[in-house]
């Protein structure tokens, strides 16, 4: 949009109708943005405040309800439940004449405030150039980020203040006239959380030495006023608990997400723990902050401000959940030379702040410590060693773009989304496909476990009427040999042990094999059959949800014998451990059969040789014979995941097309991607 607005008018008739159709389509893009950010807002505030009442904003009520530490006359620290500084408790000491529900509905709706504020303030600040029209897409789209990120969740579940520290610093280096008054803003987060006192030197080295100043000065105004009022609270923040530490829950818990907290959980205490601590902190807060000062004379003073902010979740005691927002503003950043490695940072640092751990990284006992670590990791690498570009780099605004393959009349041109899913010839980025399968594979798992078809009374009941419909249909069209190839299996003994190891090793095995030799060989058509296998598991989904079936293993009067995971003890109502772990009642499609079948079928249309082809279609032949002889699935199951996968294969047609390869070849270009010199900024 920006490379159009400067490309200079359009002229003529047809020039001015494309002008009008480009703004009626940033008007409904624009409506489209307010809209999904407006229902994320409505959702997030529905969510905080249809929680019970003891459940929801328990930092303020631990704060300022009846029995909060603000009523208290003793000292705010005595349980170490309030976090904050003295000068915070001083602030909000009047809230508890407030009426409980009435604080606590005005409270939600000023943080949802406070967050909108946010977004439009970062929106404004993004690096020049950027153009209104930008901004005001930026806009809903910050707002939309930060309702989905962890830390704005926990904060208006747990009524927490940390958005106000964040807010006030970009207030006070954007929004606000006068370095006095910037200034000023700053100092106010710096007393409410003291690790923004690190922008002090930033605004110091910068060149803005009256809002250095004036930020350290508030800072101790504030800090002095509530040490004359609270003396005796203030020596127990600032000396007995230095700043804070200590405070809250335990430092080694999973939610601090601070170098301090990953020393202890890496099993460090005592002296060496301090004195590692303190070393290492110091190195990370001269880098980052050099890192910042050179971003912000390179004209990126948000994108300083983020790498700031993460400097300070990396060297704080104490970095919980719902302070962690720096790291989120660390998007705007620009990292890679070609367009298609664009998306790689802003992508990662957007699931890491939205999603749960787990879900980013699998449950594997060596990768543990990055699972716990995650968020601190993101932060440490944003302030010390991504390459963030340079505004003078001449990949800043012109990276080397990426090679598509020409359009192909079989698209169905008058359906809006289909301009967007454009063939791509270029190698992908290996780590953004890493991070998005990974992702995707978690949504699924978690989708699948989530389905109609639990392990409760109900739950089960359902899936084994389904079960005897899927009987009763194969037995009309006599195809029911579950139980026959079943028993049948189970006399040969060699024969059972290959089909329970076919059925455990080559389900995930294969895919991921076909896909890593299509990414490194072949990637165009790699592209084309990971989209395939996408919306193949999409509406395979779609099917667990609507149709709980359980499998014959499940159907205890039928007499199957589980031979992978042995026999089913149906007096318990979760039949196992396994069924913690996946849904037992996601068989119809079977995925099983029908990954196997994309394998074979990929194989089939890619592969140079026939023999190649050939081993590639005994695959499913193989699974098919596995999940049946072994229980697992009904013979209609298979039907239904050759339905799914012939969906896969039809929706991407739909969308792109002929695979680009095909495409291309029709059109007698070549599919290698010219060498694209670097256009300089104009």
């Amino acid at each position: 949009m920006a490379n159009a607005e400067h490309s200079g008018q359009m002229g003529g008739a047809f020039g001015a109708g494309a002008a009008e159709q480009a703004q009626a389509r940033l008007k409904v893009a624009r409506i489209g943005l307010w809209t999904i950010a407006a229902v994320l807002a409505l959702r997030q505030v529905t969510v905080a405040l249809s929680t019970p009442r003891g459940d929801r904003l328990t930092d303020l009520e631990t704060w300022v309800g009846p029995n909060g530490v603000l009523h208290v006359s003793g000292s705010l620290y005595d349980s170490t439940r309030f976090t904050g500084t003295p000068f915070a408790g001083l602030v909000l000491k009047p809230l508890t004449r407030a009426a409980q529900q009435a604080l606590g509905w005005s409270w939600t709706f000023g943080t949802l405030l406070l967050v909108v504020a946010l977004g439009l303030v970062a929106a404004r600040a993004l690096p020049q150039p950027v153009t209104r029209r930008s901004a005001l897409l930026a806009a809903p789209v910050a707002i939309s980020l930060l309702m989905l990120s962890l830390p704005v969740r926990n904060t208006l579940y747990l009524g927490q203040t940390s958005i106000i520290p964040v807010l006030l610093v970009l207030l006070g280096c954007f929004a606000v006239r006068g370095e006095r008054a910037g200034g000023l803003l700053i100092g106010l987060g710096a007393a409410l959380q003291p690790t923004v006192l690190l922008f002090a030197p930033l605004l110091w080295f910068t060149g803005r030495r009256r809002a250095a100043v004036s930020a350290a000065g508030t800072f101790a105004v504030c800090t002095v006023l509530a040490w004359a009022a609270m003396p005796h609270d203030s020596y127990t923040y600032w000396v007995h608990h230095l700043a804070g530490t200590g405070l809250g829950g335990k430092a080694d818990d999973h939610a601090n997400q601070s170098l301090h907290g990953a020393l202890l959980r890496l099993g460090l205490s005592g002296p060496l723990e301090i004195g590692l601590f303190f070393l290492l902190g110091a190195a990370v807060a001269v880098l980052g902050l050099r890192r910042a000062i050179r971003y912000a004379h390179d004209g990126q003073l948000l994108l300083a401000v983020a790498v700031t902010g993460c400097v300070a979740v990396v060297v704080s005691p104490t970095s919980w959940q719902h302070q962690l927002l720096w790291v989120l503003l660390a998007v705007v950043g620009r990292v890679g030379r070609r367009a298609s490695d664009r998306y790689m940072w802003p992508v990662a640092v957007v699931l890491v702040m939205t999603l749960p751990a787990t879900m980013m990284l699998p449950n594997i006992g060596g990768i543990e410590p990055l699972r716990d670590n995650l968020v601190l990791l993101a932060a440490l690498a944003a302030a010390t060693c991504v390459p963030f570009l340079s505004r003078t780099s001449p990949y800043y605004r012109a990276p080397v773009p990426t090679e598509y393959a020409r359009p192909v009349p079989a698209r169905w041109k008058h359906v809006p989304l289909l301009p967007y899913f454009r063939r791509v010839l270029s190698r992908p980025n290996l780590l953004l496909e890493l991070l998005l399968i990974r992702v995707t594979y978690a949504a699924y798992a978690q989708v699948r476990l989530a389905a109609t078809g639990d392990s409760s009374t109900a739950g089960r009941a359902t899936a084994e009427h389904h079960g005897d419909q899927v009987l009763a249909a194969e037995r009309f069209l006599h195809i029911d040999v579950e139980h026959w190839a079943n028993h049948a299996v189970v006399k040969v003994g060699w024969l059972r042990d290959f089909f329970d190891f076919y059925y455990e090793s080559f389900h995930f095995v294969v895919p991921m094999t076909v896909l890593a030799v299509l990414c490194l060989r072949r990637p165009v058509d790699y592209r084309w059959a990971r989209s395939v296998l996408g919306f193949t598991t999409l509406i395979a989904l779609v099917g667990f949800w609507l149709y709980p079936l359980a499998p014959p293993r499940l159907m205890p009067h039928l007499g199957i014998i589980d031979t992978v995971h042995g026999v089913q003890d149906f007096s318990k109502p979760d039949y196992g451990t396994l069924t913690a772990v996946t849904n037992q009642y996601a068989a119809m499609p079977s995925l099983h059969f029908g990954w196997s079948l994309w394998c074979g079928l990929t194989i089939a249309i890619l592969a140079p040789r026939w023999w190649m082809k050939a081993l590639g279609l005994l695959h499913p032949l193989f699974t098919v014979s596995a999940i049946v002889a072994t229980g697992n699935h009904w013979v209609l199951d298979a039907v239904g995941g050759a339905a799914v996968v012939g969906s896969g294969f039809g929706l991407v047609y739909l969308l792109q097309g002929p695979r680009a390869r095909v495409a291309v070849a029709a059109a007698g270009v070549s599919t290698a991607p010219a060498p694209v010199k670097a256009r300089t900024p104009s």
